[in-house]
Parts: C-alpha cells; sequence; structure tokens
C-alpha cells in the first residue's frame, strides 16, 4: 500500500483560480473493482422544469434505464445520448425530477484501436459532437451529475490487456474542461488506483467505488479506505453496486457472467448503506437495471430503503 501524502491539488492557488486560468490560455486494480462485463443537433431553447439542485440528497441512479423509468426511489441513470437526441433527453430527465451521469463519448467500441486499446484521439473526436449544443443550464441545476469520461481503465482486459493509464484519464478529463469548465467530470476507477501515482488531478473530479462481494470482506472498511484514497488526491467519490454480478450466492439468483450472482436484498441493503454512510459520497450508481431483478418484491423494499438513504444523505460535490 502507498504511503498518503497531501495532494499537490489542495495546496497553493485554489483550483477555481487554476481552472480559471487554464481556461484563458486554452481559448487564446483488478476484476473486483468492476463495474460490469463488458450527428450534430441543432441549437434550442432549453425548457423550463424541476431543478435538480433543490432535490434532497445525492442520485441514486442505475445504469441501462431509460429516463421513463425514473421514480421518487430510482432518481437517476446512466446514459449515452445521441448529439440529436441530447436536448430532448435531458429535457425529460429534469421534467421527471431526476439526474444523468452522462457519457457523451459513446460506447467503448467508439474509442477502440483495431487491438482493443483505448484511442483517446477518437474518444475526443467522439465528445467534440456536443461541443456546439447549449445544454448548460442542465450542468447549472444538477441535472447533469457529471461527464462520465470512460469505464474501468484499470481494468486491462477491457482495453486490448493494456488498460488506460491514469495520465490519460486526466488528459480526457482536461479535453472535457476545455469544452465545459463547470461541468464536473468522473471516471469509473476505484480511487486507491488513481492513488497509486503521482499524478496530479487538475481536471478529473471524481472517481468511482463499485463494491461487490469479492471486493473485500467489510463494504465499509473499503468504503472508508476509498474515501481517504479520494481525499488524498483532491477528488471526489461516486459509490455504488454491482447489483447483477457482485453478490455473494446467497441469493441464489444467478448472474450474468458465468459463477456470478446477483445480490440478495440483504445483501443490498448492508453494502449499500456501508457505501452511504459515508457523506463525501456525491452519488450513487448501480450496475445495472433489469426488469426481472429490479421487480422481485424483496429487491424493491432494499432498493427503497437505499434510496432514502441516498435522499437524506449529505448533498456533496462530485467537485472537491
Amino acid at each position: 500500500m502507498r504511503h498518503e501524502t497531501k495532494s499537490p491539488r489542495r495546496r497553493g492557488w485554489p483550483r477555481t483560480l487554476l481552472m480559471g486560468l487554464f481556461m484563458v490560455v486554452a481559448t487564446g486494480c483488478g476484476d473486483s473493482d468492476r463495474l460490469g462485463p463488458t450527428a450534430g443537433a441543432d441549437m434550442v431553447g432549453q425548457p423550463d422544469g424541476p431543478a435538480a439542485a433543490v432535490l434532497p440528497g445525492i442520485v441514486f441512479a442505475s445504469s441501462a434505464m431509460t429516463a421513463s423509468q425514473l421514480t421518487s426511489v430510482h432518481t437517476g441513470l446512466v446514459e449515452a445520448p445521441t448529439p440529436s437526441g441530447l436536448l430532448k433527453f435531458l429535457s425529460q430527465v429534469r421534467a421527471k425530477n431526476g439526474r444523468v451521469l452522462i457519457k457523451l463519448a459513446g460506447g467503448d467500441k467508439a474509442y477502440r484501436n483495431d487491438d482493443g486499446t483505448f484511442n483517446l484521439t477518437k474518444w475526443k473526436s467522439g465528445v467534440d459532437r456536443y461541443r456546439s449544443i447549449d445544454f448548460s443550464s442542465y450542468v447549472a441545476d444538477g441535472t447533469i451529475v457529471g461527464h462520465f469520461l470512460v469505464d474501468e481503465p484499470h481494468f486491462t482486459g477491457r482495453w486490448g490487456d493494456k488498460g488506460i493509464s491514469q495520465a490519460t484519464v486526466e488528459e480526457a478529463a482536461k479535453h472535457s474542461k476545455l469544452r465545459w469548465p463547470n461541468m464536473p467530470t468522473l471516471v469509473n476507477a476505484p480511487a486507491n488506483w488513481l492513488a497509486a501515482v503521482p499524478v496530479t488531478y487538475v481536471h478529473l473530479d471524481a472517481g468511482w467505488a463499485m463494491f461487490r462481494s469479492k471486493t473485500s470482506s467489510s463494504p465499509s472498511d473499503y468504503a472508508a479506505q476509498q474515501v481517504k484514497r479520494a481525499k488524498s488526491k483532491g477528488l471526489g467519490l461516486v459509490a455504488g453496486l454491482n447489483v447483477l454480478d457482485g453478490g455473494d450466492g446467497s441469493s441464489g439468483i444467478r448472474g450474468t457472467q458465468p459463477k456470478t450472482w446477483a445480490m440478495s436484498a440483504a445483501e443490498l441493503r448492508k453494502y449499500g448503506s456501508a457505501l452511504l454512510s459515508q457523506s463525501y459520497v456525491c452519488a450513487f450508481s448501480m450496475w445495472r437495471y433489469s426488469d426481472s431483478y429490479y421487480s422481485r418484491a424483496d429487491v424493491k423494499s432494499a432498493m427503497a430503503d437505499l434510496s432514502a438513504q441516498a435522499k437524506t444523505h449529505a448533498k456533496t460535490s462530485c467537485r472537491q
């Protein structure tokens, strides 16, 4: 385990001043941390609607959901809308009092090389499809929790057996900030991985503590460690559960991959409560929505309890 040192990002000039100077210049780990298996729009006015900034607590989200499935329990989602559908999608999320962790570069295949490795140039091109679309009000009011940059950069098997370096993740975050300086930047990578190298994160805002039963025998200890590591690098922290493949087998519900299990209701409560007990956590997201799983009475009850915890959670920013 690496020696903890105070992050350079938290010394010296305030980060807001550094970002302002940047904009002036710019314009003139392992399997247990995995989340899961592996055209421009016209400029239009943005609709009025409820502001996420006034909603309580932090978002309780899932991937593979649609805006129409947002409820008082499931208050957010992870989504990669097309440029042409972006504003309509965001309007729908706002109208449902929802929030979104948004992916602008598209799916992994859009920015992979032929050998499966990550291509930053392709990633930037995917992101730049949105540069002429004004969605700033959705960032300002909190409908957009943050820009989900890339999935599991630490998992080499996902990226041509090479993975994506921490420095490259920071470069991707820098590109996002060049376009949208006020939109938080998030990466699905555990804080201990982000803290394992001497990279100063100026543009990346938050890591992601995704828990499953194999991650740690103590979800509380894991959550505390992830917060400590995130703080050491001046980063915020998203938390979540791999509900479909992260169980210990006690549910008896088969996962999506061989030798995996979905979490039981008891596991959901135990693991989720441990993560949500950390006031530093800025968002909560699960992998992933499945109608057959989410519609189970025991799962619905457990998720309602966790959602209630998310609503009473400290309203924490992903930008630290």
